[in-house]
């Protein structure tokens, strides 16, 4: 078989999962309930963040939250301070793609 595959967990439930860590890029898949979300960091590559259902509230270094729902595609530069969380009631997943990899990046 030359393909390898991947698979994420289909849950409600609060996930953050490492689907991909490799040396071309980092996959991941995360689940948030209301409340829910990552601690304050700034990004380690440029990340592309794809909301699959719900809505994102987000806030970039210094500027207000800004909210994205289901189908929308965020471009975020690397170093750039995130504050990622579900606001709302509905469940709030994500796929996040950072490229290049972190241990690749050329600062």
């Amino acid at each position: 078989m030359i393909e390898k595959v991947f698979k994420y967990s289909v849950t409600d439930e609060k996930v953050v999962e490492k689907i991909i860590m490799d040396e071309n890029i980092n996959y991941i898949h995360m689940v948030f309930n209301k409340n829910q979300g990552l601690p304050e960091h700034f990004s380690n590559s440029n990340v592309y963040m794809t909301v699959l259902r719900g809505t994102l509230s987000i806030r970039l270094d210094e500027q207000d939250v800004h909210e994205y729902r289901k189908g929308d595609i965020l471009q975020i530069p690397y170093n750039t301070k995130m504050n990622v969380n579900n606001l709302h009631d509905e469940v709030l997943e994500l796929i996040v793609v950072k490229a290049p990899a972190p241990i690749n990046y050329k600062k």
